[in-house]
């Protein structure tokens, strides 16, 4: 089961559909794990999955003006500044829905060295994952007694 949960929010990070969160929560409901190493490995496997997406953004440059190239040469500039704009503080927002996953592969197309990277992402996904435990150690608190 922790396998699954790893893969569930590698993939999460990605392109490809998770469902870490629901994985998660099933979990801590379950009792069979320790909340701490169930919020470790969603984190270490979130992490994994966006460490993916910076190195996919360390290359992508290379191949922005090809015609199969999923983004347009005038997104990817303008996600560039936006990123230049907001900088490297802006990696502890990975964690959100829709705009987290863009954010670590502009990182890797601005060249954010990857101590940085590891550290603020890993802050910004544990922090998202502890508070899904809370809330789920809570609910399942509230309706198990």
């Amino acid at each position: 089961m922790l396998f699954a949960l790893f893969l569930s929010a590698l993939t999460s990070a990605t392109i490809l559909p998770g469902t870490s969160e629901a994985a998660l929560a099933a979990l801590i409901a379950s009792g069979d794990h320790a909340i701490w190493l169930l919020v470790l490995v969603a984190t270490v496997g979130n992490v994994m999955g966006s460490l993916i997406n910076w190195w996919l953004g360390l290359y992508a440059e290379h191949f922005k003006h090809k015609r199969w190239f999923p983004v347009s040469a005038e997104a990817l500039d303008r996600a560039s500044r936006w990123f230049g704009k907001y900088g490297l503080w802006s990696l502890l927002l990975s964690w959100l829905p829709i705009i987290g996953d863009p954010l670590t592969l502009f990182a890797g197309v601005m060249r954010v060295r990857l101590l940085p990277f590891i550290i603020l992402v890993t802050i910004g996904k544990a922090a998202r994952y502890a508070m899904i435990a809370g809330g789920a150690t809570g609910l399942s608190n509230m309706f198990s007694g």
